[in-house]
């Protein structure tokens, strides 16, 4: 039964996951700590960010989790660092290499969800300031955005697509 809970509790933290980088990239990342943040906007040269930065701070309470629960038969705290690093990963993969393509492993995707993300970033990287951003997730993509991806679709089948302006 213990498993069973684990699990739950993994990917219960996976969703929540989301919506503390939702918060900690508008309030955060585009707050206080916008001097690490800043470089992802405004690119500069170089393989490495300052914004890699986030990386570490993410990755510590995962550890501190995932060894706590570990060492001390705490199986709530290992679910819960667990989940966090598994978020993690989906960000990375996310992230950097389909949205960014830091790697180029998926560069040629047709899935209307990895262009509904990557409009969606788009639309938050066109603020090369702190203030006036858009679309601070990473995960959950807002309708609009698969909106505008369908009817990208249907404009170049050559199907007759009525005005849909962008809210």
């Amino acid at each position: 039964m213990t498993v069973i809970y684990f699990i739950a509790l993994l990917l219960a933290t996976f969703l929540t996951m989301e919506g503390i980088t939702w918060l900690t990239h508008r309030y955060v990342m585009h707050g206080f700590l916008w001097f690490l943040h800043r470089d992802h906007h405004q690119v500069e040269p170089g393989f490495f960010e300052k914004n890699d930065w986030f990386f570490i701070i993410f990755a510590v309470p995962s550890i501190l989790l995932i060894l706590s629960g570990t060492l001390n038969g705490i199986w709530w705290k290992a679910a819960i660092g667990f989940g966090i690093m598994a978020y993690g990963a989906a960000y990375f993969i996310v992230h950097d290499v389909i949205i960014h393509q830091r790697f180029k492993w998926f560069s040629r995707s047709r899935s209307t969800y990895v262009r509904a993300i990557r409009w969606a970033h788009k639309m938050h990287h066109k603020h090369l300031g702190k203030e006036n951003g858009e679309s601070f997730g990473m995960l959950y993509v807002h309708r609009k955005y698969w909106e505008k991806i369908r009817r990208d679709r249907q404009l170049m089948a050559g199907k007759k697509v009525g005005y849909a302006p962008e809210i």
